[in-house]
């Protein structure tokens, strides 16, 4: 198994009675309960946790796209990817990911992709998304052409990396008469591509596809959910010809490991529940807005979402597999068990969440990288069994 430190950078200072005035953290909570003296500390708060993720022997460390919102301070992952690569050497970098439709001028993503794959010397993972619902109401953007500029862009991007220009690309949405990129990727033919998801039918089916066998990335839902969207794809691999590998899978989840089951819970319940219930709810019509998605995907992603409507406690988020929060030990048992029933090679930690403050993180992304992480590499990739507990560790409060 690989793993990945994933960082959303909220507005860990947001003053949480926001809740009373306004529904939501999205697009409509006024940008002035944003403080720039406040989001300084924490821009470089969050980049040391990231950078410090190296030392602990992660993997890679993945960002990622989203547009007035304290739920994550980083409407360019470009710029926090582009900070991350100077000041680290081994770990990959992934970007989860470039919002492809809501770009005119999605050339300017092949190029600066290009760039860190080039400064990284090939350190790059490119994650495309079509960006959630709240993002359409923020750019104005229509909606029912999501797939469309997503599936037009990524073929002119994805041209744009391995074809000798220049040459010119006709689309429907997109036009261009040069497309000749400066630089070409370090990787070849390119760098390897992750398609994070809600759990849309047509877009497991498109990264699924034996041309592409793109990396799907279950993001943060109920583990029952995430299961049925991962068989989701291993079923669409299998319709269109082959096997699917536990590489080609991933899931994101929170996660918190404290000294025991019970001081972990307590430690990181606030931090979890304003994450949950604060800087995630969204009304359903801003997550899902019409034409997003088909209606037969959006009746089924709607019957998970529809929680994010209502407040949950983070004992339901663990009954639901929400979030892993215990001892090392328990921390362990639950991952070898879902990496079972889910098959995934590929782990994206959220080891900060809402208002997780440092102490807690560094404590967090430290007991995790020393206690679990060691016992768990075999899984998903040799079909080796996890290293047991060490003796005297168990998973009781």
């Amino acid at each position: 198994m690989k793993f990945f430190c994933f960082h959303l950078m909220a507005y860990a200072d947001l003053d949480l009675s926001f809740i009373e005035k306004h529904p939501t953290a999205w697009t409509t909570l006024p940008n002035s309960y944003y403080d720039p003296e406040k989001g300084h500390r924490l821009y470089n708060r969050y980049l040391d946790e990231l950078e410090y993720a190296e030392e602990l022997g992660f993997d890679g460390v993945g960002v990622n796209e989203h547009h007035q919102t304290a739920y994550g301070m980083m409407p360019s992952p470009i710029v926090i990817a582009s900070a991350l690569m100077r000041r680290t050497s081994r770990i990959k970098i992934a970007i989860l990911g470039s919002a492809l439709p809501l770009r005119d001028h999605p050339l300017t993503l092949a190029e600066e992709h290009a760039m860190i794959d080039n400064i990284t010397g090939g350190r790059l993972i490119s994650g495309f998304v079509r960006g959630i619902g709240a993002e359409y109401h923020t750019f104005g953007s229509i909606p029912a052409f999501s797939h469309e500029r997503f599936h037009e862009a990524h073929d002119l991007i994805i041209e744009a990396w391995t074809r000798p220009g220049p040459f010119a690309f006709e689309g429907k949405h997109y036009h261009f008469q040069y497309v000749n990129v400066w630089p070409r990727p370090y990787q070849k033919p390119h760098p390897p591509i992750w398609i994070p998801s809600q759990g849309s039918q047509e877009t497991i089916d498109w990264a699924a596809h034996p041309k592409r066998k793109y990396t799907y990335l279950h993001t943060f839902s109920p583990l029952p959910a995430a299961a049925k969207y991962m068989q989701a794809y291993r079923d669409s691999a299998e319709r269109q010809g082959y096997q699917s590998s536990p590489e080609q899978l991933g899931w994101a989840v929170p996660i918190y490991v404290g000294a025991s089951d019970e001081s972990a819970r307590v430690e990181a319940k606030p931090h979890f529940e304003a994450f949950r219930n604060r800087f995630l709810k969204m009304p359903i019509e801003m997550l899902l807005p019409p034409g997003y998605t088909s209606v037969s995907s959006m009746q089924r992603m709607a019957a998970v979402k529809k929680s994010l409507t209502a407040d949950i406690t983070i004992e339901s988020a663990m009954e639901l597999g929400m979030i892993l929060c215990g001892s090392a030990a328990t921390v362990r048992d639950q991952l070898v068990e879902h990496q079972k029933m889910l098959g995934f090679n590929n782990l994206l930690t959220l080891l900060h969440f809402g208002t997780l403050p440092e102490e807690l993180t560094r404590s967090n992304m430290e007991l995790f990288a020393r206690e679990v992480m060691p016992h768990l590499r075999p899984l998903g990739e040799t079909g080796e069994s996890a290293d047991p507990a060490e003796p005297g560790e168990t998973g009781a409060t």
